[in-house]
Order: C-alpha cells, then sequence, then structure tokens
C-alpha cells in the first residue's frame, strides 16, 4: 500500500508546580500538564498517530510510564523514535493535522511558533503541519488538555541501499543486544539463545 493514515490522541490533567510544554514549547502558565514524562500533549498524539501508520504499537510499547529511564523525558526522544519506525517501514510523512482542545492557556498567540517547532521536529515544512486549538466548551474538562492528530505517509519511492555483509557481521553482537531489549521490553517475551559456532569463521581455508 503506498498511502498510509495514522490517528493519535492523548489527554493530560493539568497540575500545579509543573512546567507546561506543548508542542516541544515552554509556555509560560501557572500550571503544567501531569505526565511520567514532561507530559507534551502534542507530541504524543503526534507519536501515536505515526506509529499506528505503520502499525509499530503505541507510546506505551516503548515507553512504559512505569519505567524510571523515562521520569521527566524530554517528549522529542519519544517523537524521533515514531519518526525511525516510520522510516524502518519505507514511508515519509506527508502532512500532519493537529486540534488541541483545551481551556488555558490561549494557544491562537502561539500557533504559528508552535507549527514552526513541530515542523522543525517531524523534519517538514510548516505548511505540511497544521496546529489548531478549540476549547471544550460543554465538556467539563477545563482542567484537562487533549490533543488530536492525523498524519498522512507515504511509500518512499527510492530507499536508503543496504548495509553490506561485512558490516552486518561486525556489528551482529550490537544487533543481537538490541533484538533481545526489544524483545523482552515490547512483547514480553525472552528471546531464543542465538547458537555460535565452535570455531573461527575465519580460520576456515
Amino acid at each position: 500500500m503506498s498511502i498510509r493514515i495514522g490517528y493519535g490522541w492523548d489527554s493530560h490533567a493539568f497540575k500545579p508546580g509543573v512546567p507546561l510544554k506543548i508542542g516541544g514549547l515552554a509556555i509560560e502558565h501557572p500550571e503544567g500538564l501531569a505526565g511520567h514524562s514532561d507530559g507534551d500533549v502534542l507530541l504524543h498524539a503526534i507519536t501515536d498517530a505515526l506509529l499506528g501508520a505503520v502499525s509499530a504499537g503505541d507510546i506505551g510499547s516503548f515507553f512504559p510510564p512505569g519505567d524510571p529511564r523515562w521520569k521527566n523525558a524530554d517528549s522529542s526522544i519519544f517523537l524521533n523514535l515514531a519518526l525511525e519506525e516510520v522510516q524502518n517501514a519505507g514511508y515519509r510523512i506527508v502532512n500532519v493535522d493537529t486540534t488541541l482542545v483545551l481551556a488555558a492557556p490561549k494557544i491562537s498567540p502561539i500557533a504559528g511558533e508552535m507549527r514552526e517547532h513541530v515542523a522543525d521536529l517531524l523534519n517538514l515544512k510548516p505548511s505540511d503541519v497544521s496546529v489548531k486549538a478549540k476549547t471544550p466548551e460543554g465538556l467539563n474538562v477545563d482542567h484537562v488538555a487533549q490533543a488530536h492528530a492525523v498524519v498522512l505517509l507515504e511509500k518512499q519511492k527510492d530507499m536508503p541501499e543496504l548495509r553490506s555483509i561485512s558490516d552486518v557481521i561486525e556489528s551482529q553482537k550490537q544487533l543481537e543486544d538490541v533484538v533481545q531489549d526489544l524483545v523482552s521490553q515490547v512483547h514480553g517475551v525472552e528471546p531464543r539463545a542465538v547458537s555460535r559456532p565452535p570455531f573461527d569463521t575465519d580460520d576456515i581455508t
């Protein structure tokens, strides 16, 4: 399939004494968004949309909220992983459309700056990113910020060249370590032990 669509949604409650970050921008406000990481509701929604578009799971699959490594982590880390998943699947982002739903602070004065920053994080032109904001009238969620994100991906025509077999062999141990870590963390399955030849393959004549 040459075109894929992904949808992401996230929600965080406001909390006193916490810095507010939305779309990667620090925003002056009496309260921030509660969360295990920095609580960036917009970047979380975009991350889930990207992962969903290539059927790679969700943000919690890779970054469990109970993992101390991600305590107060910058959400751009999560976004970068999603971008890698998209690239590894052979796709590129066409455009991103987002909507923030919150009573305060007002997003419209900084929407342009936020749009440019998100575009920069995604390696896109600002014209390929939309950031809109709505108030939650009648929903009784004035103390919550929500974000919706939709992404459109297209199959890349020119894929990067494969690495040479010698490069793969040299990095085999690192590759096995990465696979074992991902399998155990994401799927909760212990990987099979890798059998190794009892002789030096470089000594074969």
